[in-house]
């Protein structure tokens, strides 16, 4: 599950025609834009590729969603985060009105980088129109790029290129996919609602070989690990009485992969549309439903507005019995940006011995 941040582009709504979101707790399609026109995830369809690694117009919101967790020669661990995100202002694309910066298509893109022994979190963000070549992408070769922040590949099954810098950081990296891509949902249909609709395509690669450079400040570190990437399309929102989700990836030393994500309706409950899949080492998938796994925070941690984050939790799987512990690998990875979330590196222990890693998102506290 990831995210519909249409809430920071504000910035950008004075100069394009469309009406200005509301900030919000609980990232969501803004009612007051209205759907008419726009395509809807509402039926399982057929995944091609590299096709589906490029843009999908017609659809309201789309993401390309990398996360990993590095370490350095020393054993020094960090973990990243690196998001674009594409929102149509229209159901599809138009000629110029009269003006090279007329855009059908917004771009906003996060950046974070978690420095575990320095104990900072770096984050920065990104706003373009899809105009004048500052956003875009392409399915082939790829590229998807907002201003100089960039994911891209040479050619079709060649490794992946991310190469992101802020003036306090910076990320590149080669990213090589460990097996093709794995549909999320009902075969790559993810149901979030209750309404047909309701829903988006998603698949994702849930282990890339990484290696490359981080850069803070003046100190560069040669890294290596796993990344983790996330593709959704969509034009939905949140039910009525749904408040936000906490989402886990969880790449295990054991070859097997998990993501799950709870959906959380305003009393703090778990929505019936909570929902994930185990895939074993060899291959097979074991589809989750939100009875199939017990999630129990442990231990919670309290930003500086004074909001409260679990980031220690029990993960129980009642199906094929396993209870994972999960710990933030730094408790203070809040993305402090135009709509606040909690999204970081974590580590995964199974009766006391460590047993993987991945990342936590948490949104809607």
């Amino acid at each position: 599950m990831k995210h519909l941040l249409l809430l920071a582009i504000a910035l950008l709504c004075g100069c394009v025609e469309a009406p200005p979101p509301a900030l919000s707790g609980a990232p969501g399609v803004p009612a007051g834009w209205g759907n008419e026109g726009f395509l809807r995830a509402d039926r399982p369809r057929a995944f091609s590729f590299p096709e589906d690694h490029g843009p999908h117009d017609g659809y309201r919101s789309e993401w390309w969603y990398l996360t990993g967790n590095l370490r350095d020669r020393s054993g020094r661990r960090f973990g990243y985060q690196f998001t674009a995100f594409r929102i149509a202002l229209l159901p599809q694309p138009t000629p110029q009105r009269g003006s090279a910066w007329s855009a059908s298509h917004i771009w906003m893109a996060h950046l974070a980088l978690t420095d575990v022994a320095g104990e900072r979190h770096h984050h920065d963000e990104r706003f373009a129109r899809e105009a004048l070549g500052l956003a875009g992408a392409q399915a082939e070769p790829l590229r998807v790029w907002v201003e100089d922040w960039q994911l891209s590949q040479s050619a079709f099954e060649r490794p992946w290129q991310l190469r992101a810098a802020s003036d306090r950081f910076t990320i590149e990296l080669q990213l090589a996919p460990a097996h093709p891509p794995r549909l999320q949902g009902e075969a790559g249909l993810s149901r979030k609602g209750r309404d047909p609709g309701n829903a988006s395509y998603y698949y994702s690669i849930t282990r890339l070989a990484s290696a490359g450079r981080v850069r803070i400040g003046d100190d560069e570190f040669l890294v290596d690990g796993d990344s983790w990437l996330d593709r959704e399309w969509s034009t939905s929102a949140l039910d009525p009485d749904q408040a936000g989700w906490d989402w886990f990836s969880l790449q295990l030393d054991d070859g097997s992969d998990l993501m799950f994500y709870r959906l959380r309706d305003r009393g703090g409950n778990a929505s019936p549309q909570s929902a994930g899949n185990l895939f074993l080492a060899d291959g097979r998938r074991i589809a989750l439903r939100r009875e199939d796994v017990t999630l129990t925070p442990r231990r919670w941690w309290r930003s500086d507005d004074g909001r409260s984050y679990p980031v220690a939790w029990t993960l129980t799987l009642n199906g094929p019995a396993r209870r994972f512990e999960i710990e933030a690998l730094m408790d203070a990875q809040l993305m402090a940006l135009s709509v606040r979330y909690w999204e970081g590196a974590i580590e995964v222990r199974e009766a006391g011995d460590r047993v993987g890693h991945g990342y936590l998102e948490m949104t809607g506290y």
